[in-house]
């Protein structure tokens, strides 16, 4: 039987020859078909075999306002007509750096840079800075970047966690630093108690807490009630900073971020994806005290494309799209999906299906298990990972896309028809994987 993707499978075979792997992130490559694409429009993508779908990757989340969003098409080529970069100093970088101001309650200040590892890397040395001290404390299944000092405890394999209480801290990657994890402290996720026990035992040591105030890397799973207000506390208790990793949670789940949706500001905070709409950008911001150490505290920090203006100008129609109306754009989005979840739970009732979906309308997850309760990272591990495989490829062949590790993003440019008509090709997705 002939391909649907002859063209995509084609050029594949093509890039393995000169680009490594054949795609440009090793991410990529997990799809069930890694497909090469040709156009975009709001919520619908075209590959190059012609065959449409209805987007929930959104480009692994950045196109929170749909593809080929005519305002930040627009600034963008205005922006194209000037020089590329400066090198130097431009309105824009004031321009986008208050408005985020305005949006983001612990932006006291703000600085731009290409790529949300490099955010943390920054906010790394910035916290051991501040505080004169050497350990960072994350929590099991966040991801924080590709870098050798992030990359810990992401998705370790269960027999690599130990004990609950005393999580072990497993690199992410071949070649990373071996002494790496000597600066990091692990906890479990939605634990005060055994954060509790994990600061008291680091007493004095630990600059950071670092997390995803959503843990979207790892099956999208909520801070329990008051977790993160907790948190808060401890780490101020403690004399650590507080940090948020938004690059996913930023401008999506609220226009102000998950800070702003929970009550909870933290001392620093990264962002990226949303915040440019598309363009490649990512964000630092925090009180003035921390940031200004990169000026007046021997913190080093640079970049040639730092502020760069064409992804400044989309980020600067972005912003103001996201902040229009009180909100509105992302009101939709998050209630586009919370319907969407909705559907696919039915469908899967229906079924007769263990299936769990959790996140939030704009950014969620279907986990097919027995689990009532998905708290932390560890619950995850029960998952049927078989089961999302077929999943995902039959949501593929229905024309649905989805991020290769089983997430939704949500935008708001879907439309009440596009979510009638993923949940229809969805419950016929669902079906083919149970049977």
């Amino acid at each position: 039987m002939k391909s649907k993707w002859e063209r995509s499978e084609a050029m594949l075979a093509r890039s393995r020859k000169s680009l490594a792997g054949g795609v440009s992130s090793p991410f990529r490559a997990k799809a069930p078909v890694p497909l090469f694409f040709q156009d975009g429009k709001g919520a619908h993508l075209w590959d190059v075999d012609g065959n449409e779908y209805i987007d929930y990757q959104l480009a692994w989340g950045p196109m929170i306002l749909g593809y080929s969003n005519p305002n930040i098409a627009a600034r963008v080529r205005e922006a194209a007509g000037k020089p590329l970069s400066y090198g130097s100093q431009h309105e824009l970088e004031i321009v986008v750096a208050e408005k985020i101001q305005s949006m983001v309650p612990c932006a006291e200040r703000v600085a731009f840079t290409s790529s949300g590892s490099e955010t943390i890397q920054l906010a790394h040395r910035l916290a051991r800075a501040f505080t004169g001290r050497p350990l960072i404390l994350k929590f099991e299944g966040h991801y924080h970047g590709w870098m050798d000092g992030a990359l810990h405890s992401y998705k370790p394999r269960e027999e690599e966690t130990g004990p609950l209480e005393r999580p072990c801290a497993v690199a992410g990657s071949r070649g990373q630093v071996a002494n790496s994890v000597e600066n990091v402290v692990v906890s479990p996720w939605n634990r005060l108690d055994l954060l509790r026990d994990i600061l008291g035992r680091h007493e004095g040591e630990i600059a950071a807490i670092f997390l995803e105030p959503v843990l979207c890397n790892s099956g999208c799973l909520m801070p329990e009630p008051g977790y993160l207000q907790g948190v808060r506390e401890l780490a101020a208790r403690h004399g650590c900073l507080l940090v948020f990793d938004e690059v996913i949670t930023g401008f999506r789940i609220n226009p102000g971020g998950a800070q702003k949706h929970f009550g909870v500001t933290p001392d620093l905070a990264t962002f990226g994806k949303a915040v440019g709409g598309g363009v490649p950008l990512s964000v630092i911001a925090g009180r003035a005290d921390i940031m200004e150490q990169m000026f007046h505290g021997g913190v080093v920090f640079g970049g040639t494309f730092n502020g760069n203006p064409l992804s400044l100008a989309g980020a600067a129609a972005c912003l103001e799209e996201l902040d229009k109306d009180g909100g509105a754009a992302l009101r939709h989005a998050n209630r586009m999906g919370e319907a969407l979840m909705e559907g696919i739970r039915e469908h899967a009732r229906r079924l007769g299906i263990a299936l769990r979906v959790t996140g939030f309308g704009a950014a969620f997850y279907p986990h097919f298990t027995e689990l009532e309760r998905l708290r932390d990272y560890r619950d995850t591990l029960a998952d049927d990972r078989e089961m999302l495989q077929r999943f995902l490829r039959a949501a593929l062949e229905e024309g649905v896309q989805l991020v290769p590790d089983g997430r939704l993003y949500v935008s708001a440019a879907h439309t009440g028809e596009d979510i009638a008509e993923t949940v229809t090709r969805l419950g016929r997705a669902l079906e083919r994987a149970a049977g």
